[in-house]
């Protein structure tokens, strides 16, 4: 497998009730590579959001595992599954944020 870049490693910001109220506090949450460590996490959000010259003090990494779930159709009741992914929380020095907007 090559290298990841940071664009690889950093998939998208996860825009949820509870991340925009943590955004507060200096958390952001981002939906991550599967194979990304936290060192190569850390490295990814400062290398993108270099112009606001972040400093990540820590990095949180968890597996959200796949749900059920069924909806009903016309042909009745359907199952399937939700995709299990990565998600990190990442904490910026104080003072310091991230424009998402």
């Amino acid at each position: 497998m090559s290298a990841l870049t940071a664009a690889d490693i950093i998939l998208r910001p996860v825009i949820s009730e509870k991340s925009i109220d943590e955004s507060g506090r200096g958390k952001y949450t981002f939906a991550v590579h599967e194979k990304a460590n936290k060192i190569q996490i850390k490295a990814a959000v400062e290398e993108l959001y270099r112009k606001e010259k972040v400093t990540v003090v820590a990095v949180n990494v968890l597996t959200t595992k796949s749900k059920e779930k069924r909806r009903g159709t016309k042909r009745g009741r359907v199952t399937g599954y939700t995709s299990s992914w990565r998600k990190a929380i990442v904490t910026l020095a104080p003072g310091q944020k991230i424009e998402f907007f």
